[in-house]
């Protein structure tokens, strides 16, 4: 079992920064990859990003690729999402899951609650 908690959302203009953190707890966080996924408001929910369980291997949206960073720290339990130069398009309740290393909602066994993010232009 591993339960999720996401931070760090919050309300920036176009072209600045964010970083989401998603702690876990469980002692086989290190087993799963974890992915993140946004939905909009009116829209179905959309793969952004997600990391191996090694953290080698990471895997971006085309929406994403360039301006969002996806690391993990298995000491501490946490992946965290660096997103720069945000869009308004960007703006969502942000999701992270742990799963299987997939860009598909329906491989992901375990979800948190989501955080908010919104970017003003």
């Amino acid at each position: 079992q591993v339960q999720l908690v996401e931070s760090g959302g919050g309300l920036v203009q176009a072209g600045e920064s964010l970083r989401l953190s998603c702690v876990a707890s469980g002692r086989t966080f290190s087993s799963y990859a974890i992915g993140w996924f946004r939905q909009a408001p009116g829209k179905e929910r959309e793969f952004v990003s997600t990391i191996s369980w090694s953290g080698s291997n990471a895997y971006y949206a085309d929406s994403v690729k360039g301006r969002f960073t996806l690391s993990r720290d298995n000491a501490k339990n946490t992946v965290y999402l660096q997103m720069d130069s945000l869009k308004p398009e960007d703006t969502g309740v942000y999701y992270c899951a742990a799963g299987a290393y997939a860009p598909k909602a329906v491989e992901y066994d375990y979800w948190g609650q989501g955080t908010q993010v919104t970017v003003s232009s």
